[in-house]
Protein backbone atom coordinates (compact mmCIF):
# COMPACT_ATOMS: atom_id res chain seq x y z
CA UNK A 1 0.00 0.00 0.00
CA UNK A 2 1.40 3.19 -0.87
CA UNK A 3 0.85 6.79 0.44
CA UNK A 4 -1.48 9.04 -1.91
CA UNK A 5 1.26 11.97 -2.82
CA UNK A 6 -0.93 13.79 -5.09
CA UNK A 7 -3.30 14.70 -2.12
CA UNK A 8 -6.33 13.54 -3.99
CA UNK A 9 -8.91 15.94 -2.68
CA UNK A 10 -12.70 15.23 -2.86
CA UNK A 11 -13.94 19.04 -2.33
CA UNK A 12 -11.89 20.41 0.33
CA UNK A 13 -10.67 16.52 1.72
CA UNK A 14 -7.44 15.43 1.33
CA UNK A 15 -7.20 11.66 1.52
CA UNK A 16 -3.17 10.89 2.14
CA UNK A 17 -3.96 6.99 1.33
CA UNK A 18 -4.95 6.51 -2.28
CA UNK A 19 -6.16 2.53 -1.55
CA UNK A 20 -7.33 0.39 1.13
CA UNK A 21 -5.63 -2.25 2.21
CA UNK A 22 -6.62 -6.02 1.31
CA UNK A 23 -8.53 -7.98 4.06
CA UNK A 24 -6.90 -9.92 5.83
CA UNK A 25 -4.01 -7.44 5.77
CA UNK A 26 -3.13 -4.50 7.56
CA UNK A 27 -1.69 -0.72 7.36
CA UNK A 28 -0.06 1.03 10.61
CA UNK A 29 -0.72 4.32 10.12
CA UNK A 30 0.16 5.84 13.42
CA UNK A 31 2.39 4.60 15.78
CA UNK A 32 -0.04 1.49 16.99
CA UNK A 33 -2.57 2.62 15.30
CA UNK A 34 -3.70 -0.63 12.52
CA UNK A 35 -5.94 0.16 9.72
CA UNK A 36 -7.46 -3.27 8.29
CA UNK A 37 -10.51 -3.71 6.15
CA UNK A 38 -13.45 -6.85 6.16
CA UNK A 39 -15.74 -7.54 3.03
CA UNK A 40 -19.27 -6.34 2.38
CA UNK A 41 -21.99 -6.33 -0.13
CA UNK A 42 -23.43 -3.54 -2.56
CA UNK A 43 -21.44 -0.33 -3.51
CA UNK A 44 -19.38 0.00 -0.08
CA UNK A 45 -17.16 -3.17 -0.86
CA UNK A 46 -15.72 -3.53 2.74
CA UNK A 47 -15.72 -1.50 6.41
CA UNK A 48 -12.70 -0.47 7.85
CA UNK A 49 -12.05 -1.75 11.26
CA UNK A 50 -9.14 -0.64 13.40
CA UNK A 51 -6.50 -2.63 15.59
CA UNK A 52 -4.78 -0.35 18.44
CA UNK A 53 -1.97 -2.09 19.68
CA UNK A 54 -0.82 -2.19 23.50
CA UNK A 55 1.86 -3.31 25.53
CA UNK A 56 0.63 -7.14 25.98
CA UNK A 57 -2.33 -6.86 23.24
CA UNK A 58 -4.59 -5.11 21.11
CA UNK A 59 -8.20 -3.73 21.33
CA UNK A 60 -10.40 -4.44 18.15
CA UNK A 61 -12.32 -1.32 17.34
CA UNK A 62 -15.56 -2.73 14.74
CA UNK A 63 -15.61 -6.13 13.45
CA UNK A 64 -17.55 -6.86 10.33
CA UNK A 65 -20.79 -8.38 9.29
CA UNK A 66 -21.44 -11.68 10.92
CA UNK A 67 -20.70 -14.31 7.95
CA UNK A 68 -18.17 -17.21 7.40
CA UNK A 69 -15.81 -15.10 5.11
CA UNK A 70 -15.30 -12.79 7.28
CA UNK A 71 -15.08 -15.29 10.33
CA UNK A 72 -12.08 -16.65 8.61
CA UNK A 73 -10.46 -13.48 7.72
CA UNK A 74 -10.53 -12.66 10.99
CA UNK A 75 -8.59 -15.98 11.96
CA UNK A 76 -5.82 -15.09 9.54
CA UNK A 77 -5.69 -11.82 11.43
CA UNK A 78 -5.43 -13.45 14.54
CA UNK A 79 -2.34 -16.12 13.41
CA UNK A 80 -0.44 -12.96 11.31
CA UNK A 81 -1.07 -9.66 12.25
CA UNK A 82 -1.47 -9.96 16.14
CA UNK A 83 1.79 -12.03 16.35
CA UNK A 84 0.68 -14.43 19.07
CA UNK A 85 -0.35 -11.56 21.02
CA UNK A 86 -4.22 -11.77 22.24
CA UNK A 87 -7.07 -9.56 22.15
CA UNK A 88 -7.93 -7.61 24.97
CA UNK A 89 -10.91 -5.99 24.27
CA UNK A 90 -13.42 -4.89 21.06
CA UNK A 91 -15.25 -1.62 21.44
CA UNK A 92 -17.93 -1.03 18.95
CA UNK A 93 -18.86 2.45 17.70
CA UNK A 94 -22.20 1.09 17.24
CA UNK A 95 -24.86 -1.72 17.03
CA UNK A 96 -24.97 -2.06 13.43
CA UNK A 97 -24.83 -5.57 12.31
CA UNK A 98 -21.16 -4.96 9.69
CA UNK A 99 -19.97 -3.39 13.17
CA UNK A 100 -21.22 -5.38 15.66
CA UNK A 101 -21.22 -8.96 13.60
CA UNK A 102 -17.90 -10.97 14.67
CA UNK A 103 -18.30 -9.29 18.81
CA UNK A 104 -19.88 -12.19 19.88
CA UNK A 105 -17.18 -14.51 18.12
CA UNK A 106 -13.93 -12.15 19.21
CA UNK A 107 -14.20 -11.63 22.87
CA UNK A 108 -15.70 -15.67 23.02
CA UNK A 109 -12.31 -16.56 21.49
CA UNK A 110 -10.23 -14.52 23.70
CA UNK A 111 -12.25 -14.11 26.49
CA UNK A 112 -12.05 -10.23 26.71
CA UNK A 113 -14.78 -7.85 27.33
CA UNK A 114 -16.93 -5.63 24.87
CA UNK A 115 -16.87 -2.16 25.07
CA UNK A 116 -20.05 -0.12 24.12
CA UNK A 117 -22.29 3.05 25.17
CA UNK A 118 -25.73 1.94 26.90
CA UNK A 119 -28.41 2.44 24.52
CA UNK A 120 -25.97 0.33 21.47
CA UNK A 121 -25.19 -2.67 23.16
CA UNK A 122 -29.00 -2.61 24.60
CA UNK A 123 -30.88 -2.07 21.20
CA UNK A 124 -27.99 -5.01 19.76
CA UNK A 125 -29.36 -7.13 22.29
CA UNK A 126 -32.67 -6.37 21.30
CA UNK A 127 -32.30 -7.15 17.98
CA UNK A 128 -30.01 -10.36 18.11
CA UNK A 129 -32.45 -11.75 20.82
CA UNK A 130 -34.84 -13.75 18.77
CA UNK A 131 -38.12 -11.69 19.39
CA UNK A 132 -40.69 -10.56 16.58
CA UNK A 133 -39.48 -7.69 14.49
CA UNK A 134 -42.11 -5.11 13.64
CA UNK A 135 -41.75 -6.58 9.95
CA UNK A 136 -44.25 -9.09 10.91
CA UNK A 137 -46.79 -6.79 13.33
CA UNK A 138 -49.61 -4.02 13.08
CA UNK A 139 -46.81 -1.84 13.79
CA UNK A 140 -44.74 -2.08 10.80
CA UNK A 141 -47.98 -2.27 8.71
CA UNK A 142 -49.61 0.85 9.94
CA UNK A 143 -46.27 2.34 9.76
CA UNK A 144 -45.63 2.01 6.05
CA UNK A 145 -49.57 2.50 5.74
CA UNK A 146 -49.29 5.63 7.56
CA UNK A 147 -46.84 7.06 5.21
CA UNK A 148 -48.00 6.51 1.78
CA UNK A 149 -46.61 2.58 0.94
CA UNK A 150 -48.67 -0.08 -0.78
CA UNK A 151 -50.36 -2.45 1.28
CA UNK A 152 -48.05 -5.18 0.03
CA UNK A 153 -45.07 -3.23 0.92
CA UNK A 154 -44.48 -5.14 4.29
CA UNK A 155 -44.06 -8.22 2.49
CA UNK A 156 -41.79 -7.34 0.09
CA UNK A 157 -39.20 -5.97 3.19
CA UNK A 158 -40.28 -9.40 5.11
CA UNK A 159 -38.92 -11.50 1.89
CA UNK A 160 -35.98 -9.52 1.00
CA UNK A 161 -34.90 -9.67 4.84
CA UNK A 162 -35.89 -13.54 4.59
CA UNK A 163 -33.26 -13.84 1.63
CA UNK A 164 -30.65 -11.34 3.01
CA UNK A 165 -30.34 -12.99 6.42
CA UNK A 166 -28.96 -16.42 5.10
CA UNK A 167 -25.91 -17.27 6.99
CA UNK A 168 -24.65 -19.49 4.69
CA UNK A 169 -24.16 -16.25 1.86
CA UNK A 170 -21.00 -13.99 1.79
CA UNK A 171 -20.45 -11.54 3.37
CA UNK A 172 -20.84 -9.51 -0.27
CA UNK A 173 -24.79 -10.91 -0.19
CA UNK A 174 -25.69 -10.54 3.77
CA UNK A 175 -26.40 -7.68 6.27
CA UNK A 176 -28.03 -10.25 9.15
CA UNK A 177 -27.63 -9.40 12.87
CA UNK A 178 -25.69 -11.89 14.55
CA UNK A 179 -26.83 -14.61 16.47
CA UNK A 180 -23.83 -14.30 19.01
CA UNK A 181 -23.41 -11.52 20.71
CA UNK A 182 -21.92 -11.18 24.26
CA UNK A 183 -24.19 -11.36 27.53
CA UNK A 184 -22.44 -8.12 29.18
CA UNK A 185 -20.61 -5.15 28.26
CA UNK A 186 -18.19 -2.16 29.43
CA UNK A 187 -20.34 0.84 29.78
CA UNK A 188 -18.47 3.57 27.28
CA UNK A 189 -19.74 7.22 28.29
CA UNK A 190 -19.02 10.73 26.35
CA UNK A 191 -16.38 12.35 27.82
CA UNK A 192 -14.61 8.63 29.19
CA UNK A 193 -10.44 7.79 28.40
CA UNK A 194 -9.62 4.50 27.24
CA UNK A 195 -5.16 4.41 27.74
CA UNK A 196 -3.94 1.96 25.09
CA UNK A 197 -0.75 1.96 24.08
CA UNK A 198 0.63 5.28 25.75
CA UNK A 199 -2.02 7.34 24.00
CA UNK A 200 -5.52 8.46 25.55
CA UNK A 201 -8.57 7.55 23.63
CA UNK A 202 -11.39 10.14 24.24
CA UNK A 203 -15.32 8.23 23.92
CA UNK A 204 -17.08 11.49 21.98
CA UNK A 205 -20.54 10.55 21.46
CA UNK A 206 -22.79 11.48 18.85
CA UNK A 207 -26.46 10.22 17.53
CA UNK A 208 -28.96 10.79 14.79
CA UNK A 209 -27.43 7.47 12.62
CA UNK A 210 -27.51 5.02 15.67
CA UNK A 211 -28.58 6.24 18.83
CA UNK A 212 -25.87 6.82 21.15
CA UNK A 213 -22.56 6.70 18.74
CA UNK A 214 -19.21 6.09 20.27
CA UNK A 215 -16.27 7.84 18.25
CA UNK A 216 -12.60 7.96 19.54
CA UNK A 217 -10.62 10.55 19.59
CA UNK A 218 -6.51 10.48 20.39
CA UNK A 219 -5.58 13.88 21.04
CA UNK A 220 -1.70 12.88 21.09
CA UNK A 221 -2.13 11.06 17.93
CA UNK A 222 -4.22 13.58 16.03
CA UNK A 223 -6.80 10.92 15.04
CA UNK A 224 -10.32 10.31 15.36
CA UNK A 225 -11.85 6.77 14.79
CA UNK A 226 -15.44 7.62 13.59
CA UNK A 227 -17.42 4.80 12.52
CA UNK A 228 -20.39 5.93 10.48
CA UNK A 229 -21.26 9.50 12.37
CA UNK A 230 -18.67 11.12 10.09
CA UNK A 231 -17.77 9.71 6.64
CA UNK A 232 -16.29 11.24 4.08
CA UNK A 233 -17.91 10.43 0.81
CA UNK A 234 -21.02 9.06 1.19
CA UNK A 235 -23.98 10.05 4.01
CA UNK A 236 -25.15 8.26 7.31
CA UNK A 237 -28.51 7.15 7.05
CA UNK A 238 -30.79 9.25 8.80
CA UNK A 239 -33.77 6.96 9.71
CA UNK A 240 -36.92 7.09 11.06
CA UNK A 241 -38.26 3.42 11.40
CA UNK A 242 -41.26 1.77 12.80
CA UNK A 243 -40.15 0.75 16.27
CA UNK A 244 -40.09 4.79 16.97
CA UNK A 245 -42.56 6.43 14.81
CA UNK A 246 -42.57 9.39 16.31
CA UNK A 247 -38.32 9.72 16.55
CA UNK A 248 -36.37 12.51 15.00
CA UNK A 249 -33.06 11.50 14.79
CA UNK A 250 -32.09 14.06 12.48
CA UNK A 251 -32.22 16.68 14.85
CA UNK A 252 -29.98 14.78 17.18
CA UNK A 253 -27.30 14.02 14.25
CA UNK A 254 -27.57 18.19 13.42
CA UNK A 255 -26.70 18.69 17.46
CA UNK A 256 -24.24 15.90 17.61
CA UNK A 257 -22.48 17.53 14.55
CA UNK A 258 -22.55 20.94 16.44
CA UNK A 259 -20.53 19.37 18.94
CA UNK A 260 -18.23 17.44 16.43
CA UNK A 261 -17.19 20.53 14.78
CA UNK A 262 -14.83 21.77 17.98
CA UNK A 263 -12.68 18.76 16.53
CA UNK A 264 -9.25 19.90 15.77
CA UNK A 265 -8.97 20.84 12.17
CA UNK A 266 -5.23 19.19 11.77
CA UNK A 267 -7.45 15.49 12.99
CA UNK A 268 -7.10 12.83 10.89
CA UNK A 269 -10.14 10.83 10.29
CA UNK A 270 -10.38 7.07 9.87
CA UNK A 271 -13.84 6.68 9.27
CA UNK A 272 -15.99 3.21 8.68
CA UNK A 273 -16.67 3.88 5.03
CA UNK A 274 -14.43 5.16 2.36
CA UNK A 275 -11.08 6.36 2.47
CA UNK A 276 -9.29 7.94 6.02
CA UNK A 277 -9.28 11.98 5.20
CA UNK A 278 -7.90 15.59 6.69
CA UNK A 279 -10.77 18.12 6.62
CA UNK A 280 -13.34 16.73 9.56
CA UNK A 281 -14.77 20.93 9.72
CA UNK A 282 -14.71 21.07 6.13
CA UNK A 283 -17.11 17.84 5.52
CA UNK A 284 -19.13 18.54 8.58
CA UNK A 285 -20.42 21.61 6.95
CA UNK A 286 -20.79 19.91 3.56
CA UNK A 287 -23.16 17.25 5.78
CA UNK A 288 -24.96 19.75 7.51
CA UNK A 289 -25.43 22.13 4.17
CA UNK A 290 -26.80 19.22 3.04
CA UNK A 291 -29.49 18.12 4.99
CA UNK A 292 -30.74 21.47 4.80
CA UNK A 293 -30.71 21.88 1.26
CA UNK A 294 -32.96 18.75 1.17
CA UNK A 295 -35.23 20.47 3.74
CA UNK A 296 -35.94 22.92 1.26
CA UNK A 297 -36.52 21.25 -1.32
CA UNK A 298 -38.98 19.17 0.63
CA UNK A 299 -40.73 22.39 2.06
CA UNK A 300 -41.02 23.76 -1.67
CA UNK A 301 -42.10 20.53 -3.31
CA UNK A 302 -44.96 20.21 0.09
CA UNK A 303 -46.31 23.63 -0.95
CA UNK A 304 -49.58 20.88 -1.45
CA UNK A 305 -50.03 17.87 0.93
CA UNK A 306 -47.41 14.85 0.08
CA UNK A 307 -46.90 11.88 1.50
CA UNK A 308 -43.06 10.57 2.34
CA UNK A 309 -43.16 7.90 -0.15
CA UNK A 310 -44.18 11.09 -2.82
CA UNK A 311 -40.67 12.76 -1.65
CA UNK A 312 -38.26 10.07 -3.05
CA UNK A 313 -37.95 11.25 -6.65
CA UNK A 314 -37.64 14.30 -5.02
CA UNK A 315 -34.33 13.51 -2.95
CA UNK A 316 -33.15 10.41 -4.70
CA UNK A 317 -32.59 10.51 -8.81
CA UNK A 318 -32.08 7.37 -9.54
CA UNK A 319 -34.27 3.94 -9.36
CA UNK A 320 -34.20 2.58 -5.75
CA UNK A 321 -33.97 -1.32 -4.92
CA UNK A 322 -36.69 -3.14 -2.09
CA UNK A 323 -33.66 -1.96 0.70
CA UNK A 324 -32.89 1.24 -1.00
CA UNK A 325 -36.41 2.15 -0.54
CA UNK A 326 -36.97 1.09 2.89
CA UNK A 327 -33.80 3.41 3.66
CA UNK A 328 -34.60 6.23 1.64
CA UNK A 329 -38.20 6.45 3.05
CA UNK A 330 -36.58 6.07 6.73
CA UNK A 331 -34.50 9.17 5.64
CA UNK A 332 -37.59 11.27 3.65
CA UNK A 333 -39.36 11.02 7.25
CA UNK A 334 -36.61 12.20 9.26
CA UNK A 335 -36.34 14.98 7.45
CA UNK A 336 -40.21 15.80 7.46
CA UNK A 337 -40.08 14.75 11.28
CA UNK A 338 -37.02 17.96 11.58
CA UNK A 339 -39.38 20.39 9.59
CA UNK A 340 -42.22 19.75 12.16
CA UNK A 341 -40.15 20.36 15.16
CA UNK A 342 -39.08 23.56 13.43
CA UNK A 343 -42.92 24.76 12.27
CA UNK A 344 -42.00 24.58 8.71
CA UNK A 345 -44.12 21.73 7.89
CA UNK A 346 -47.33 20.74 9.19
CA UNK A 347 -48.64 16.76 8.97
CA UNK A 348 -52.50 15.87 8.68
CA UNK A 349 -53.98 12.32 8.96
CA UNK A 350 -56.04 11.86 5.66
CA UNK A 351 -58.76 9.19 5.32
CA UNK A 352 -56.65 6.88 3.65
CA UNK A 353 -54.55 6.55 6.69
CA UNK A 354 -51.95 8.05 5.08
CA UNK A 355 -50.16 11.23 6.57
CA UNK A 356 -49.36 14.26 4.24
CA UNK A 357 -47.11 16.63 4.90
CA UNK A 358 -47.64 20.69 3.86
CA UNK A 359 -45.69 23.56 4.14
CA UNK A 360 -46.42 25.91 7.05
CA UNK A 361 -43.42 29.08 6.79
CA UNK A 362 -44.86 31.92 5.54
CA UNK A 363 -41.26 32.92 4.65
CA UNK A 364 -40.71 30.00 2.65
CA UNK A 365 -40.15 31.66 -0.60
CA UNK A 366 -37.52 34.40 0.86
CA UNK A 367 -35.49 31.58 2.52
CA UNK A 368 -35.87 29.90 -1.25
CA UNK A 369 -34.35 32.60 -3.06
CA UNK A 370 -31.79 33.27 -0.80
CA UNK A 371 -30.65 29.70 -0.50
CA UNK A 372 -28.72 27.59 -3.33
CA UNK A 373 -29.96 24.03 -3.41
CA UNK A 374 -27.82 21.36 -3.79
CA UNK A 375 -27.75 18.35 -5.86
CA UNK A 376 -30.21 15.36 -5.39
CA UNK A 377 -28.35 12.34 -4.23
CA UNK A 378 -27.93 9.42 -6.24
CA UNK A 379 -28.53 7.31 -3.58
CA UNK A 380 -29.98 6.89 0.42
CA UNK A 381 -26.88 6.54 3.23
CA UNK A 382 -25.91 3.18 3.26
CA UNK A 383 -24.75 2.56 6.53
Amino acid sequence: MKKNNSNKTSSLLQYPYSDHPTPGSTIEIANGVHWLTMPMGGSLTHINLYLLEDEDGFFVVDTGLPSPDVKDLWFQVFNSVLENKPVKGVICTHMHPDHIGQAGMITNHFRCPLYMTRAEYYQARSFTSGAPSHYSSWIGEEFYLRHGMPADYLNQIAAMWKTRQDPKKEAKETMMMPTAFPSGFHRLEDGDVLSIGGNDWEIVVGSGHSPEHACLQCRELKIMLSGDQILPIITSNVSVHATEPEANPLKAWMESHDKFLETPTDTFVLPAHNLPFFGVRERLHELIDHHEDRMLAIEKYCSEPRTAKSLLPVLFDRKLDPRQTMMALGEAIAHCQLLLHRNRLERVLHSDGAYRFISSDPNLDQRAQSATEGHKNDSPGYV
